[in-house]
């Protein structure tokens, strides 16, 4: 029977959404999900533009905010038949596409139905009751009506994105910047206070990956920014070196890289120098590359001993899967898929010159479950430099990081995962993928004390290090907490 007495209000979430459902488990889980439930956000990997938080204008219309910059959504949409150009995404070859956002906006209204179960519909539905004031399910029906509450909360004077902020709880939010950014967003945001909560990652991938389209471009203006002549392999490595030092001034608290490979094979400096100088010519080839895309993740790995950055790796996409909809389309519009990703062999290199280093700290993440409990666990549990990050993407869904917990917590425990963090360029959606992430420790920790596995105090203790001391821990610069 339902649980009535608890049961949401017309409009309201359920309270105990994503909760066990067992009788006997639910309560604990209540209980514990209690004692996250205000604790502030710290959301150390993601992707929303520092522009938008330096600029702190008012959000656009309501489907340039929720339908067209997400991916998880339009891919939905695209696998049933909705045109991209009916979403409002543009054509790199300017042709025509839908431009008007309330068209755009009933198109995603009247498909509602099929997010129906996934991590989509939970985290829009808190976004549209909870942030938004949406009082009625989406449909056909319904679309006008939910527009129009929208686009009136987005001219409200308190719904600017650094107000969201503080409403939201966000202590902490790191954005990814390329390594040729040159951070004014982030300057601007320090100048008026904000430099400790508003804070850059660096993300070197389009200049470690020789055989991209626009690499030699992008090198001119790495060397540009660090003030250094990139003519050969080693001044090539000294511009990473200033860069990372430029993030570090900057608040930086890590990198990110997003090879397709975990692979970090490390090359000699005459190996490495050859390469880089074929990539400047324009002959390297794709073997080439992708051995000295291994060798610069160790690099990458040799620099965070020394500038205290932590290192986030997360293989396994294969971007833009479609070559025919990245030409008319670009990235990001849901062709990304993942790939099996091997790692002990291929982390060995890194983590037996670095494993043990006091200075070092890896966050791994995967979209290859089998390497959980295979693989990724047994190395987190062993050397001290590493950490799990939390299923993303793909995985991050109430069940796969309730199968994370179950594969990983056996061999690494919990404090050698990094907490929750949300990947996400949706800014509204934060809050609901952290209380989503807390809803599903909650139960899995409620099941553990049900079982007698764990004493309730243990349990309310560990949620509250998973939810925020964690996090805060793992992403600090280990050169702030080094003895």
């Amino acid at each position: 029977m339902p649980d009535t007495a608890r049961a949401a209000r017309p409009g309201a979430l359920h309270p105990d959404r994503a909760l066990p459902a067992d009788p006997v488990t639910r309560p604990v889980a209540r209980r514990i999900l209690e004692a996250t439930r205000d604790l502030p956000i710290v959301s150390m990997h993601g992707h929303v533009d520092a522009g938008v938080l330096a600029r702190d204008e008012p959000f656009g219309d309501p489907a340039s905010l929720l339908v067209v910059p997400d991916h998880y959504l339009v891919r939905m949409l695209v696998s049933q038949g909705v045109p991209h150009e009916a979403l409002g995404l543009a054509r790199r070859d300017g042709g025509p596409v839908e431009q008007d956002p309330r068209a755009i906006w009933r198109t995603f209204a009247a498909h509602w139905h099929l997010f129906r179960g996934t991590p989509t519909r939970f985290w829009l539905d808190h976004v549209l009751v909870e942030v938004l004031g949406v009082t009625q399910r989406l449909s056909a029906e319904t679309a006008d009506a939910a527009y129009d509450t929208i686009a009136a909360r987005l001219v409200e004077p308190g719904f600017r994105p650094l107000s969201l902020l503080d409403r939201f709880g966000i202590e902490v939010l790191a954005t990814t910047d390329p390594a040729t950014a040159d951070l004014a967003d982030h300057a601007a945001l320090a100048d008026r206070g904000w430099g400790e909560r508003v804070v850059p990652t660096f993300r070197p991938d389009a200049v470690l990956h020789v055989d991209r389209p626009g690499w030699a471009a992008d090198v001119a203006r790495l060397g540009e920014l660090a003030g250094v002549d990139i003519g050969s392999y080693q001044g090539f490595v000294r511009a990473l070196e200033l860069r990372r030092q430029a993030f570090v001034a900057a608040g930086a608290r890590a990198t990110d890289h997003g090879h397709v490979r975990a692979d970090t094979t490390p090359m000699t400096l005459h190996e490495a120098s050859a390469v880089f100088d074929a990539a400047l010519r324009g002959d390297v080839d794709a073997a080439a590359a992708r051995a000295f895309s291994a060798h610069m993740l160790f690099e990458m790995a040799r620099m965070s001993t020394q500038d205290g950055l932590v290192m986030q790796l997360h293989p396994g996409a294969l971007r833009d899967h479609d070559p025919g909809i990245a030409a008319r389309y670009g990235h990001d519009v849901g062709y990304d898929v993942p790939v099996v990703t091997e790692y002990v062999h291929a982390l060995r290199p890194l983590l037996t010159a670095f494993g043990h280093h006091p200075g070092m700290r890896l966050v791994l993440f995967t979209l290859d479950e089998d390497t959980f409990t295979r693989e990724l666990a047994p190395l987190a549990g062993v050397y001290p430099a590493v950490r799990l990050g939390a299923p993303w993407w793909f995985l991050d869904t109430p069940d796969g990081m309730r199968r994370f917990r179950e594969a990983v917590t056996d061999t690494a425990g919990f404090a050698n995962t990094t907490g929750f963090v949300d990947d996400t360029r949706a800014f509204l959606s934060i809050p609901a993928r952290h209380d989503l992430a807390r809803r599903v420790d909650a139960g899995f920790l409620a099941r553990l004390v049900v079982e007698h596995r764990l004493d309730l105090d243990e349990a309310l203790e560990t949620a509250v290090d998973l939810a925020y001391r964690i996090p805060r821990d793992a992403y600090a610069r280990r050169a702030e907490v080094l003895p």
